[in-house]
């Protein structure tokens, strides 16, 4: 039985009917207090402290119409146009891919090899390059904490290059650069210190194409080939070109590829090869060294 919001409702009675229209979905709860928060344009403590608080005709209309899309299985981060990741909030937009809490795993592992006298120095010539960038979430969250160093982000997309640019001047952070190319096309002979990557991981006849938020996302981001491999094999192929000496090659991959990419890497000529496990304890990222 469908259920709709009345003229008038209190901020806990507009939970409790979002609640039970998206009864079924993955995070009913957690979805309505998001959605409501952001009608009302306020954070989600204030609806635990003003439960019985009316909402405004406007705010009610917004949150009923959110509440719908989601209803019909748009993702929250395309509905309200956000997304937290790391300590940054990014613009979203159906151009890219949602970042995702997995993927901080990557910046986490990166940061770990970082040079420890890196953020030291008043300048430094150490860089970095995010390949995929979508909303610039890697690039983005690497440069935010380590502001003495370079950090270029590419994207093949024109809409992703020109929403990770609103994402940095957003943030407030100034030592990152993006630019449209197709995976290395447009760098030319520029090469880096570590070369980061969250790309196109799943096969093209995946069932998970057909669940949850994935459907609404590019599948341009999403699928890589029979194996989902066809991507990382091209980056691995090209990458060394583009690293220095003792340069480090990064990649988030599917729950059941880090043996691949590990041969792949170590077929490549890659050494200290490491895979890396992600919060639900799936191989998620992993790492190999050029010299």
């Amino acid at each position: 039985m469908r259920l709709y919001l009345t003229n008038s409702m209190r901020i806990d009675e507009a939970l409790k009917w979002a609640v039970a229209l998206l009864e079924g979905g993955e995070s009913p709860s957690i979805d309505a207090k998001v959605l409501l928060a952001n009608a009302l344009n306020v954070n989600q403590t204030y609806l635990f402290t003003w439960p019985d608080k009316v909402l405004d005709s406007q705010s009610l209309h917004t949150f009923q119409k959110a509440v719908e899309r989601r209803r019909l299985g748009e993702p929250v981060a395309y509905i309200i146009g956000e997304r937290d990741f790391w300590t940054l909030k990014l613009a979203t937009s159906p151009h890219t891919l949602i970042p995702r809490p997995d993927t901080e795993v990557l910046v986490e592992q990166v940061l770990k090899r970082i040079p420890s006298d890196v953020n030291d120095q008043s300048t430094s010539s150490f860089s970095i390059c995010d390949l995929g960038t979508g909303t610039g979430a890697i690039a983005l969250a690497l440069a935010s904490e380590l502001p003495r160093i370079q950090v270029t982000g590419v994207d093949f997309k024109a809409q992703a290059v020109t929403l990770a640019q609103q994402n940095a001047v957003n943030n407030g952070i100034e030592n990152v650069t993006f630019l449209q190319s197709d995976w290395f096309s447009e760098l030319k002979a520029k090469q880096f210190n570590i070369i980061v990557s969250n790309p196109p991981y799943i096969e093209d006849s995946s069932a998970y194409l057909l669940q949850g938020d994935v459907t609404f996302e590019p599948k341009s981001a999403l699928i890589s080939g029979e194996d989902g491999l066809r991507d990382i094999r091209h980056i691995i192929s090209v990458s060394q070109a583009h690293l220095l000496t003792g340069g480090l090659l990064a990649f988030e991959h599917g729950f059941n590829q880090g043996a691949a990419v590990g041969e792949l890497l170590s077929k490549a000529g890659f050494s200290d090869i490491e895979t890396v496990k992600d919060y639900g304890g799936n191989d998620r990222v992993t790492l190999g060294r050029c010299y």
